[in-house]
């Protein structure tokens, strides 16, 4: 039965070198018939959404990443000569980067490229560079993700020449708070080091932003947009995408070609031709159509180790909703984690094969590990192990050893197979999770393209910074040490107690509040140190 159930199941594209097979996820024969209307509806939302329709509504904007891979689709010719202008300017900027043509501040080829950002402005950048870096002539790639100083000390750690190193700030809309602050790093050390910094900084935002408006103001090298109808976390085949890869000679034609061919698939209307409708159904079946069970992502190729972490911000961010598209509370998303194969062999398969069965994995296979172009494989990597087994051998030993022990447990997996990981086959498989999601907030009636939960925590981190700075004030109007209580007292901010104190704790820790300690830690008080 369990062979029957696979040939039923497999989609396969010889053209492409994919596979899907979902016969091991339990569900009744009739289940994708009853399910099949909705898919139906779905296929006319995702058709209504690439001709250009409002779909955030929240923004008041068309969503439109699936333009940016095929020009054609856009609804105006002004959109499909903008980004065709766009692709054009990434490859001349680069070529004139690569070749020295341009020159850093220093006056000498650049060397390093540091990607400031954070979240899609980050992710998508991170995972190319990842699975498709190489021993090329590129940029030697760096990333600011975060606003941890320590962070950034690390980075800078393994930046050999800041001077030589090309600085490209990736905010959207300009505003970015994480993004801003690595960008204000980065010009002090150059302005400390060098005098200057503009000649090493390229910014990639939205026409008209505020940070547009700075690098043109400031003179930086260039500017490359992100339109408003490209949301951050599909934003990777944007300039945000783009542009790194081309400066670490990434073949980005490739790669847009890769997702061209995906979407062109998974337009198709015959659910069982269509990969993306087939993940999309199998997420509804197996999480019942509310997400009951997480998403474990396990690629079984060291160069996918970070596409989980990818996958989580694109279906998190896009499914995780608290209303539907009525209004009404549903609660809805699917948790997403994982590592690489065979590492989580020896790690958290155990409660997988053995503990809670709350989730559904998806296995990513790639059939040829030494398919990486670029790469010069030495002897000893391609070596037999024993007889007639390599390294890579056991590699799909263990994937296709975990993947039948976890069905024999009663636990549900997808298999998706590539023939190589290549630029092309990545385009496609970021494109396929895109249209997966996309298809799948429609059977579940929640809205993909906005994420409210976000901007309700910038919110909630703007309003505690407003608190350290009216500390900071009542401590430095105070002549004594004040309690906890008295510090929100003359703060303004008696209600917000648990925040003063965990804003006081961090300002002693870092040296800016000094601190009178008692037996009680409540009872601590707290004073600036007058010079």
């Amino acid at each position: 039965m369990s062979w029957q159930k696979y040939k039923s199941y497999l989609y396969y594209n010889r053209s492409l070198g994919l596979a899907l097979d979902i016969s091991k996820v339990s569900f009744d024969d009739d289940a994708p018939v009853k399910l099949e209307p909705a898919l139906q509806s779905a296929y006319d939302e995702m058709e209504k959404l690439e001709n250009g329709a409002l779909a955030n509504i929240d923004e008041n904007r068309m969503v439109g990443h699936y333009w940016l891979r095929d020009s054609s689709r856009a609804p105006d010719t002004q959109i499909k000569a903008e980004i065709e202008a766009n692709i054009h300017a990434i490859k001349s900027f680069a070529e004139s980067i690569l070749s020295g043509n341009l020159k850093s501040i220093r006056n000498e080829t650049f060397k390093d490229l540091l990607v400031i950002g954070i979240g899609g402005s980050a992710l998508g950048p991170q995972l190319l560079y990842d699975a498709l870096g190489s021993n090329r002539n590129g940029l030697r790639l760096h990333f600011f993700d975060n606003t941890d100083p320590d962070g950034y000390q690390r980075v800078l750690n393994h930046i050999p020449e800041p001077g030589d190193t090309l600085c490209l700030v990736v905010s959207k809309s300009g505003g970015t708070k994480e993004t801003r602050n690595g960008m204000l790093v980065m010009k002090k050390l150059l302005n400390d080091s060098y005098g200057q910094f503009a000649g090493n900084f390229v910014a990639i935002t939205s026409p008209g932003s505020a940070l547009e408006r700075m690098a043109q103001t400031e003179g930086w090298l260039a500017t490359f947009p992100v339109w408003e109808w490209v949301g951050g976390r599909t934003s990777v085949f944007s300039s945000v995408g783009l542009l790194p890869a081309a400066l670490h000679a990434v073949d980005i034609d490739s790669l847009l070609k890769g997702a061209r061919l995906m979407d062109e698939e998974t337009r198709l209307r015959d659910t069982f031709k269509n990969p993306a409708a087939m993940l999309a159904q199998v997420w509804y079946l197996a999480g019942e159509g509310r997400g009951a069970k997480d998403m474990v992502v396990l690629p079984y190729s060291d160069r996918l180790l970070l596409f989980s972490r990818y996958l989580q911000q694109l279906i998190m961010e896009s499914l995780g909703k608290r209303y539907d598209r009525q209004g009404r509370e549903v609660f809805q998303g699917i948790a997403v984690y994982g590592n690489k194969g065979s590492t989580d062999q020896h790690a958290y398969v155990q409660q997988l094969r053995d503990g809670l069965n709350n989730f559904f994995v998806t296995f990513i296979e790639v059939l040829n590990p030494f398919s990486q172009s670029g790469i010069e494989y030495c002897d000893a990597v391609q070596m037999e192990v024993e007889q007639q087994v390599d390294c890579s051998d056991y590699l799909t030993g263990f994937y296709l050893g975990t993947r039948e022990a976890l069905f024999q447990a009663g636990r549900d997996s997808i298999s998706i197979t590539i023939d190589s990981l290549d630029a092309e086959k990545l385009g496609m498989l970021i494109a396929l999770f895109e249209r997966a999601v996309g298809l799948y907030a429609s059977l579940i009636d929640i809205n993909a393209y906005h994420q409210p939960g976000v901007e309700a925590g910038k919110k909630a981190a703007a309003r505690v910074l407003e608190i350290q700075r009216s500390i900071i004030t009542a401590l430095s109007s105070s002549d004594k040490a004040l309690s906890v209580e008295e510090v929100a007292e003359c703060a303004g901010c008696r209600k917000e107690l648990e925040t003063v104190f965990k804003v006081l704790r961090h300002l002693v820790a870092t040296g800016r509040v000094s601190l009178k300690v008692t037996g009680n830690i409540f009872d601590d008080r707290y004073f600036l140190a007058k010079e």
